[in-house]
């Protein structure tokens, strides 16, 4: 006899519906998958066989051929292993309903027959709303994070026999209920504030405008100046995600496994900080099947690199097209992937290797050939895309026992969010969705300077030595600060704030 069950795979971070075709037919006693399969489909076979018995079906000692369709794409992991097996007891005549056709079945089974959960449940779901069927029965552990998918049942179960009587119409189970205002009512705190932070009422100025904005940030300072302890907090002043960013951050993590076992949707801005001995495929993703790398990991959120110039240069440059597409693209013999990546990039560094360039206290003890070859590692492209740069220097004590409490990030983010709603109303005719992404056509159109605005500007990039690259990206930081300001046009006031965050661009002539 023959069966069909419906089923999904993963490529990228994306579902794609796979129909498990299974037939059953007289010959001697063999089991055979078709359809591409890896090693771990390969091996269900001895899974399938051993829950089955051990459910207490009968399991036909005959000739069974498994095909995985579409059979052109590679196929890998334990997902198969309860679809082959409703296929096979559908075969048999065990399992007689139409509600096959109705709903994506996918789970890891052991070898009692318990339902084990598996990775990228929430795409699978996601793929089964966009495929019309009713539902996906998968791991009760897995039923949360599918049932975060509005319009579908996910049917949480825990051994084959469940889904058996489940199928047959024998033993009801209720559809797992998420509620998402629940979801993001509950994760609205940070663990960390600005109101933690001393002084450096300048860098956390510039975080302010970086947030507002979009923009990318590079951090200049001695050792212990602050700057690792300000980057963790910028994701409590972004905007809150909504529910298609969430969905879109969760997919990735789905994918790699990440969730655990209390968290099937990610509600607030991730914050990844990789270490520098990362490597270009760890940081971009990759491998025989590309899996996502800690640029996708931070997408919608801040990725920060400590120690910029510790990093391999290799890995800095992969970086510069996720950095102006907002995805990565990853191409293998078989297929071409996509992974988004649109992060903001938070970086710090010394200004020197012994960390005391520039300080009144302490003295540098590098030469200059050596501060050379340190400023060499990064890239005048990486640094294109950096707008704000700015100098973090040591705090004093008189600031560090201070017992003021400072601006808290629920008062941030209320001025990041008031001028993130005018850029949102500002672009809503283009695929762009803040400042830092605007191209020359916009710039030409949103950021009109009068003649003062225009005169300091030339000032300051021919008296301070400015670099024509840092033209476009006062232009953008400016017209940040003026939407922070609540003002429609550019003021000579925010060219000369924007003009403090390039200064730095000295330090590489």
């Amino acid at each position: 006899m023959l069966s069909r069950v419906l089923s999904a795979a993963i490529l990228g971070v994306d579902a794609y519906q796979v129909e498990v075709e299974v037939d059953i037919s007289r010959g001697l006693p063999a089991f055979s998958i078709v359809g591409l399969p890896e090693g771990a489909v390969k091996e269900s076979k001895e899974r399938v066989k051993a829950a089955i018995k051990n459910s207490g079906y009968g399991y036909p000692e005959r000739k069974i051929t498994v095909n995985l369709a579409p059979a052109d794409v590679k196929k890998e992991g334990s997902l198969f292993d309860l679809p082959i097996a409703i296929g096979i007891l559908s075969a048999s005549g065990i399992i007689k309903s139409d509600k096959l056709r109705q709903y994506f079945i996918i789970g890891e089974l052991s070898l009692d027959g318990q339902i084990k959960p598996i990775r990228g449940s929430l795409s699978m779901a996601i793929a089964a709303n966009h495929q019309g069927v009713k539902g996906v029965i998968l791991s009760i552990d897995n039923s949360y994070e599918a049932g975060v998918v509005q319009g579908i049942e996910a049917i949480g179960v825990r051994d084959l026999g469940e889904v058996v009587d489940f199928l047959n119409e024998k033993y009801f189970i209720p559809p797992t209920q998420v509620d998402i205002a629940t979801l993001f009512a509950q994760s609205e705190d940070y663990l960390e504030d600005f109101n933690e932070v001393k002084g450096q009422e300048h860098a956390k100025r510039a975080l302010e405008i970086a947030a507002a904005g979009g923009h990318n940030v590079l951090m200049i300072g001695p050792p212990g100046s602050g700057k690792t302890m300000l980057s963790r907090r910028l994701p409590s002043i972004l905007p809150a995600l909504n529910l298609e960013e969430a969905l879109e951050t969760t997919k990735v993590h789905s994918v790699l496994g990440l969730l655990g076992n209390n968290r099937f949707l990610i509600t607030t801005r991730p914050f990844r900080s990789p270490h520098h001995t990362i490597s270009d495929a760890g940081l971009i993703g990759g491998g025989t099947f590309p899996k996502p790398g800690e640029v996708s990991l931070a997408h919608n959120g801040v990725l920060f690199l400590d120690e910029l110039p510790e990093f391999r240069k290799n890995v800095l440059e992969v970086m510069r097209q996720p950095m102006e597409d907002g995805k990565v693209t990853i191409s293998r013999a078989s297929a071409s992937i996509t992974f988004p990546a649109r992060f903001m990039l938070v970086a710090a560094m010394n200004p020197c290797p012994c960390g005391f360039y520039g300080d009144l206290t302490r003295p540098c003890v590098c030469t200059s050939i050596q501060i050379q070859r340190y400023k060499s590692r990064i890239s005048g492209p990486l640094l294109d895309r950096i707008d704000i740069q700015i100098e973090v220097p040591a705090v004093k004590y008189k600031e560090l026992s201070d017992e003021k409490i400072g601006e808290s990030s629920a008062e941030i983010r209320k001025r990041v969010e008031a001028a993130r709603k005018i850029q949102s109303n500002r672009f809503r005719n283009s695929k762009i969705f803040c400042n830092a992404q605007m191209t020359p056509r916009h710039l030409k159109k949103y950021c009109q300077i009068n003649p003062d605005s225009r005169q300091l500007l030339e000032t300051a990039i021919d008296k301070l030595g400015l670099s024509a690259r840092a033209y476009t990206r006062i232009l953008k930081v400016s017209r940040t600060i003026a939407d922070l300001a609540q003002e429609e046009s550019i003021l000579p006031s925010h060219i000369a704030e924007a003009i403090q965050y390039r200064s730095v661009d000295r330090y590489w002539e």
